[in-house]
């Protein structure tokens, strides 16, 4: 399969199976990235600038709205549902985004939900200053994992052997290794290195040889074909697509969901992965990504204005109504922040007594602007229907 060795070389690995004895293979070490960008064909730079367009145009509708930051907590669990979902971990998006972040009520949840902690995290890093850091990457992926199986083996780069996936010709009786789709580099001096050595790409300055999403599509591809952790590695990697281009000055404010649009589209997205690696084909594969961040940044556009009408339209039934607390119309835009929430969150965020946010609460279900998520729920949480329904709508 390995055609081209500019990219990488094959290094020796082996080790022993617990059942079947002793194995040898070989894994990829990639080359470290290069300061300029690699060839590409005339349609690829064109996707490329219809994608920094997209993401341009996002960028400005953000910064226009008084609080961009009232809408990332929902985008951000709708990319947390998809990432996890390319995982392997996948739980429904409705309930995603009604679950108590305090009390998940399933494993998959607990997952789904590490991933939104994590990204705050990261996001919060990077916009205080924070540079990226073997450090910080750790310590993203230790949270990714907090309540998993492998939590404890996590936070660090990984001291194993992993391999990823499966090819459909392999023996089902032999080595796993054998079988494997691809066997990223295995652990060690070389690993950690190339780790480093990509976490230092990443934070030179390359703006004046290699454009923002190109970066951002040879930062990812690195990323997922070190594979540093045991586990993660593809949702973090995906993250890092937002927080790179939150990093360059590209996006301001992080709502962006890449996920939904590399899920829908999976096998093609680890083909083009690997051809990078075999073929050295960059040119396939920066315009694949390119036209998913297009894609990822048109409809994260169309999600956010979508949200600031139904903002609007909400705060107009109440003008419509009777009520005429200024608190109804702060109690809408946490509800639009947070797809689902508690009497006792309104009564922290809004600063009201538990008996006042209560009926407060009470007065936006009876006009409709408002639902129990399970009315006989001991601790019940509340969410307006109509930004679900904004939420859940699929324009992948």
């Amino acid at each position: 399969m390995f055609q081209n060795d500019s990219t990488g070389a094959l290094v020796p690995v082996s080790g022993t199976d617990p059942v079947l004895g002793a194995w040898t293979h070989q894994a990829f070490l990639p080359e470290p990235l290069p300061d300029e960008m690699p060839p590409l064909t005339g349609a690829t730079h064109l996707a490329v600038a219809n994608a920094r367009a997209a993401l341009a145009a996002l960028d400005s509708t953000a910064r226009q709205l008084p609080n961009p930051t009232l809408l990332r907590s929902p985008t951000l669990r709708r990319e947390a549902q998809s990432t996890s979902a390319l995982e392997g971990t996948y739980a429904p998006l409705t309930e995603v985004l009604t679950a108590d972040e305090d009390a998940p009520a399933t494993a998959e949840l607990v997952e789904v939900l590490n991933y939104v902690r994590m990204a705050n995290l990261g996001f919060a890093r990077i916009a205080s200053g924070q540079s990226l850091s073997l450090p910080l990457l750790s310590e993203l992926q230790g949270i990714l994992m907090r309540g998993t199986p492998l939590h404890e083996v996590s936070g660090r780069v990984r001291n194993s052997q992993v391999v990823i996936g499966r090819r459909p010709d392999a023996d089902p009786f032999g080595f796993p290794v054998h079988a494997a789709r691809f066997v990223p580099a295995p652990p060690g001096y070389a690993l950690e290195t190339g780790v480093r050595d990509l976490i230092d790409w990443m934070r030179t300055d390359h703006s004046d040889q290699i454009d923002p999403v190109v970066a951002a599509a040879m930062s990812h591809y690195q990323f997922e074909t070190l594979h540093p952790f045991r586990d993660g590695n593809g949702r973090l990697g995906r993250f890092l697509i937002v927080l790179h281009l939150q990093s360059t000055g590209v996006l301001s404010e992080p709502t962006l969901t890449v996920s939904p649009w590399f899920e829908a589209r999976r096998s093609d997205y680890y083909d083009r992965l690997l051809a990078v690696s075999t073929r050295a084909d960059w040119d396939g594969f920066i315009r694949f990504f390119s036209h998913g961040l297009q894609s990822a940044a048109d409809q994260t556009h169309h999600q956010m204005r979508a949200l600031v009408a139904v903002q609007t339209e909400l705060k107009e039934r109440i003008r419509a109504s009777n009520l005429r607390a200024d608190s109804a119309h702060a109690l809408v835009d946490l509800a639009v922040a947070n797809p689902s929430f508690t009497v006792r969150k309104v009564e922290a965020e809004l600063s009201l007594s538990y008996g006042r946010a209560n009926k407060l609460v009470g007065q936006l279900v009876e006009l409709g602007i408002l639902a129990a998520v399970d009315p006989n729920a001991y601790n019940r949480r509340f969410y307006a229907p109509t930004v679900l329904t904004v939420l859940t709508q699929d324009r992948r």
